[in-house]
C-alpha cells in the first residue's frame, strides 16, 4: 500500500469517527448495522443485545450508540420492573454521562444535565431541592443549550414548591420567573422569526419546499409548546407575585437594591404587569429607573403615570419618545403593544393605532392580534344600526385572532378559543338565510371601519 493510500484510508476512517482500533474490530461495524436497522423500526429488544456490545467495546465508533441507545434503554425501562429497572435506570445515567465524554461537540453540558434530571423526575429518584440544584446549575452553566420546555418548568416548579416549604426567598422566585419567562421568550423569538418568513413566503403565493413545510411544522409545534409552558409557569407562580406580595417586598429591598438597574427595571415592570401602578411604590421605582436608565421601558412607564393624572397630552408624549428610543424592532413591538392596552380604555382607535405599530414592528406579534380583536368585539353595539349588522363585527374579530395563532403558534390555544367564541356570536346561517345577505358586504360606519364579506350557504 503506497503512502498516498495509506493516508487516505485514515482520512477516511477519522471521518466516519472510528479510532484505528475500531475499524480494525469488524465485530462493533457489523452490529452497529444490526442494531441501526432493528431501531430504525422500533425493534428495541432485538437492538438491545448487538447495540450493547457495540457501546461496550467501541463506545465512540459512532454516534448512533447514544441516540438509540437512549431510546433503546427508555424501552427497557418503561416494559421493566424491579431490580431490572433500576439496572436500566442507572445505565441510561451512564449513558448520558458517557455522551458528553466521547461526543462533547454533539453533546451539551445542559441537555445532559435536563435529560439526567428530568429521568430523576419520571421515576422519583430525587427531591425537589435535588432536582432544582441539578438544573439550576446546568442553567447557570449553559443557559444557551437551555431550551427543554419540560425541563424549564420543572426548573421553576421546583422553585416555587421549595419556598411554599419554607427553603426558598420570595425574591430568588421573581428572579428565576424572570430568568425563565425571558428564555422562553427568547426561544419562541427564534421560532416566529423563522415562522414568519416561511408565511411572508406562502402569502405572496410561493409553495413551500418539501423541506420547508417540515420546518414550518417544527416551528409551529415548538412555539405551541413554549406557549403551553409560559402559561403553566405563570398558574404556578400565581398569587405569589400579587401587589400585596410584591409592594412590602419591594419596600423592604429598595435601600440596598435601589443602585442594581437589573432589580429596579424588573420590580418596575412586575409592578406593572401586575397594575400596582397606583401604589406610591410604584413611582418610587420608577424614578430610580428613570435615573438609572432612562430607557424605553422608563419613559413608558411615565406616561402610564401621567395618564393616571390626567395629562394625556403629556402621556402621548412620553409613549411615543419610549417607541423613539427603542432600537430593536421586538422590544418596540413590546412597547408599542403595552402602550395599546394602557390607551384602550380611552380611546379604541388609538389603541388599534398602536398595537397595529405593534405589528408593523414585529408581525409576529400575536397578542397585537389578539387585542385588535377584542377592540372590535367590545364594539359591536356600536358598530351597525341592525342586529345583523352588530353582529357581523364578530366575523372581523374572529379573523384576527386567526391571524394571532398563525403568526405566534405560542399563542394558538388562546387564539383558537377566541376566534370560536366570536364566530359563535356571529350572524348564524338562519340570519344570513333570512336576510339575504350571504356572500354579499357589510361595511362599519363606525370607527372600526372596512368592510367583511358575509360567508355564503
Amino acid at each position: 500500500m503506497t503512502k498516498k493510500h495509506y493516508l487516505t484510508m485514515i482520512a477516511v476512517l477519522m471521518s466516519m469517527g472510528l479510532s484505528m482500533a475500531q475499524a480494525q474490530n469488524p465485530e462493533c461495524m457489523t452490529n452497529l448495522s444490526i442494531y441501526a436497522e432493528h431501531a430504525k423500526v422500533k425493534n428495541y429488544d432485538a437492538a438491545y443485545e448487538p447495540w450493547k456490545m457495540v457501546y461496550e467495546s467501541c463506545p465512540d465508533i459512532n454516534k448512533a450508540n447514544f441516540s438509540y441507545g437512549e431510546k433503546i434503554l427508555s424501552h427497557k425501562i418503561k416494559n421493566s420492573s424491579g431490580a431490572d429497572k433500576d439496572g436500566y435506570i442507572q445505565d441510561l445515567m451512564s449513558l448520558y454521562d458517557n455522551s458528553l465524554k466521547y461526543f462533547p461537540t454533539k453533546f451539551s453540558k445542559a441537555e445532559v444535565a435536563i435529560d439526567k434530571a428530568l429521568l430523576s423526575y419520571d421515576n422519583k429518584m430525587a427531591s425537589d431541592a435535588q432536582l432544582y440544584d441539578m438544573l439550576d446549575k446546568a442553567f447557570n452553566e449553559d443557559r444557551k443549550n437551555f431550551k427543554n420546555p419540560k425541563a424549564l418548568y420543572l426548573y421553576f416548579s421546583t422553585l416555587v414548591d421549595l419556598h411554599k416549604a419554607g427553603s426558598k426567598e420570595l425574591q430568588e422566585v421573581f428572579d428565576k420567573y424572570d430568568d425563565v419567562t425571558e428564555k422562553v421568550e427568547a426561544e419562541n423569538k427564534k421560532l416566529t422569526g423563522s415562522l414568519s418568513k416561511l408565511l411572508e413566503k406562502e402569502d405572496a403565493g410561493t409553495e413551500l419546499t418539501s423541506k420547508e413545510k417540515r420546518l414550518k411544522k417544527v416551528y409551529e409545534t415548538n412555539s405551541k409548546s413554549y406557549g403551553q409552558i409560559a402559561s403553566s409557569i405563570d398558574t404556578k407562580l400565581g398569587d405569589l407575585a400579587n401587589c400585596e406580595n410584591l409592594i412590602p417586598l419591594y419596600e423592604k429591598s429598595y435601600e440596598a437594591k435601589k443602585s442594581d438597574v437589573n432589580w429596579v427595571k424588573r420590580a418596575v415592570g412586575r409592578m406593572f404587569a401586575k397594575e400596582c401602578t397606583d401604589d406610591p411604590m410604584f413611582r418610587k421605582l420608577f424614578e430610580a429607573q428613570l435615573a438609572l436608565d432612562p430607557s424605553a421601558d422608563a419613559y413608558m412607564y411615565g406616561g402610564v403615570l401621567k395618564q393616571k393624572a390626567g395629562d394625556s397630552k403629556g402621556a402621548i408624549a412620553d409613549f411615543n419618545k419610549a417607541v423613539e428610543l427603542e432600537t430593536d424592532s421586538h422590544r418596540k413591538s413590546n412597547i408599542l403593544y403595552k402602550i395599546a392596552t394602557t390607551v384602550r380604555r380611552g380611546s379604541k382607535s388609538q389603541a388599534r393605532n398602536y398595537a397595529q405599530k405593534a405589528i408593523n414592528a414585529n408581525p409576529a406579534n400575536g397578542k397585537a392580534y389578539l387585542l385588535i380583536a377584542n377592540l372590535y368585539a367590545t364594539s359591536a353595539n356600536a358598530c351597525g344600526s341592525t342586529p345583523f349588522e352588530k353582529r357581523a363585527i364578530y366575523w372581523r374579530a374572529a379573523e384576527m385572532a386567526r391571524k394571532a395563532g398563525r403568526v405566534d403558534p405560542a399563542l394558538s390555544r388562546r387564539a383558537n378559543q377566541s376566534a370560536s367564541s366570536y364566530t359563535e356570536r356571529a350572524p348564524t346561517k338562519e340570519m344570513i338565510f333570512s336576510s339575504g345577505m350571504a356572500g354579499k358586504t357589510v361595511s362599519f360606519s363606525c370607527w372600526v371601519g372596512g368592510s367583511v364579506r358575509v360567508p355564503s350557504l
